[in-house]
């Protein structure tokens, strides 16, 4: 993904952090907002739109912006960076198929241990009740 380049897409904020930092949070807008535009994306073809849209629903606010926000550093430019490298990892991840899982049988030694595991479990429950166990 970072070989595409979305840098003329992105929209970046700055603002004032929140948290601890004393006179630095007060006056610095190192906060950070970075916002992407899914619907308008010239870089994205309309398969990976629709991708990316319905994989990263949670996080794309009403303006169909996808949202992401970094405030860890204390440097505007360290917090620009930050929320640029987090914005190309989740769309690399969206985008990345998930392999297909290939169905495999359980092994003896899993059955035998599944099934014991039941029994254990059948006397525990059995000798709960007054008169009555399992021989």
């Amino acid at each position: 993904m970072i070989e595409r380049d979305f840098l003329a897409e992105l929209r970046y904020n700055a603002s004032r952090s929140s948290g601890p930092g004393g006179q630095n949070v007060n006056k610095v807008s190192t906060k950070v907002e970075l916002r992407f535009h899914l619907a308008s994306s010239q870089v994205l073809t309309e398969d990976e739109r629709a991708v990316v849209a319905e994989k990263l629903a949670a996080r794309i606010n009403a303006a169909g912006e996808l949202l992401l926000v970094s405030q860890s550093e204390r440097s505007q430019l360290k917090n620009k960076e930050k929320v640029t490298e987090k914005f190309y990892a989740l769309i690399t991840r969206a985008l990345t198929p998930r392999k297909k899982r290939k169905a495999t049988r359980p092994s003896l030694a899993s059955r035998e241990e599944r099934l014991e595991t039941k029994r254990r479990q059948s006397e525990k429950k059995a000798n709960r009740k007054p008169g009555t166990s399992l021989p």
